[in-house]
């Protein structure tokens, strides 16, 4: 990330701050510079790098190739530029995306428990993992040698306090809601089926505003939940999901939509987190369990 000052001596010599506009490339740097320059009174905006259009034979890649291409494709209006999100916004996006990590860690701390015991025959015949049964049975595994007793008993510590870390960081979030400003349209979305909290709060965090989206087929596409096609004359190929855009969004929405294999029914839970919203609300969840009865289930 460059410095300010520098880079305003720089800026100042191409011109006044109205008169420029000003692209770049999205990266690990996050909107730090974009809402600098704006604050400054520059016109900035953070380009997709996907959406670049770039030569098939263009083998030569350099800072200043990618400058001029950039130049261009804003001149002729080609470039897509990425949604900056109000900063506390993002700040719940970060922090989403922690719980997000933890969760990672925690499947991966199991994973190394489960690996160390199946090497060395102990099998649980349980119906769950890491349920209060499941605690019990490992209490009571024991190893030939003392130093793989000590590896043991720190694999147990690693996943015990990769539990508690996601508890607080869920306990966390939780607490954030209560203060968003996007509380209204969280607790709207947990009135589908599917979506709790954690995933209603995920959805709002990445996305933004809704209203950007024209229709739904613009958010499928955003998000890579449409499928791949490639088509030519009178033939058509379409593939899996095109995967594009955010992986975050797009994991909480493939995980609630497997809800609807089950039969339509409005639960307690449910039925609580519907308590006082809205009836166009009530009445969208309504019709999309009218669609999910409609769709033939999966062989």
């Amino acid at each position: 990330m460059p410095q300010w000052a520098p880079l305003c001596k720089a800026l100042g010599r191409l011109g006044r701050a109205p008169e420029l506009q000003i692209v770049y490339e999205a990266g690990p740097c996050g909107y730090t510079l974009a809402r600098q320059l704006r604050s400054h009174g520059y016109a900035c905006e953070i380009i997709a790098p996907a959406k670049i259009a770039r030569r098939p034979g263009d083998r030569i890649k350099t800072d200043r190739r990618d400058a001029l291409l950039l130049a261009r494709a804003a001149r002729a209006g080609e470039l897509v530029s990425v949604t900056i999100p109000d900063e506390r916004d993002e700040a719940l996006r970060d922090f989403a995306r922690s719980r997000e990590d933890a969760v990672r860690a925690r499947l991966k701390a199991r994973q190394q428990l489960k690996a160390l015991l199946l090497r060395h025959g102990h099998r649980y015949t349980g119906k769950s993992s890491w349920t209060l049964a499941h605690e019990r049975y490992l209490s009571q595994v024991s190893f030939a040698q003392p130093a793989q007793d000590i590896a043991f008993a720190e694999y147990r510590s690693a996943v015990r306090e990769a539990q508690e870390r996601v508890e607080r960081l869920t306990e966390a979030l939780r607490g954030q809601l209560e203060h968003w400003r996007m509380r209204p349209v969280v607790a709207a979305l947990m009135s589908l089926r599917g979506i709790d909290l954690i995933a209603a709060m995920t959805l709002v965090a990445e996305i933004g505003d809704f209203h950007r989206f024209a229709r739904p087929r613009e958010l499928m596409g955003f998000l890579g939940l449409v499928p791949s096609e490639y088509s030519s004359g009178s033939k058509r190929h379409q593939g899996a999901i095109t995967k594009t855009g955010n992986s975050h969004v797009r994991r909480v929405l493939v995980e609630a939509a497997w809800n609807y294999r089950f039969p339509a029914r409005v639960s307690r839970i449910l039925q609580v987190r519907q308590e006082g919203q809205p009836k166009a609300v009530r009445e969208l969840s309504g019709f999309v369990w009218d669609i999910a009865r409609q769709v033939k289930p999966i062989a």
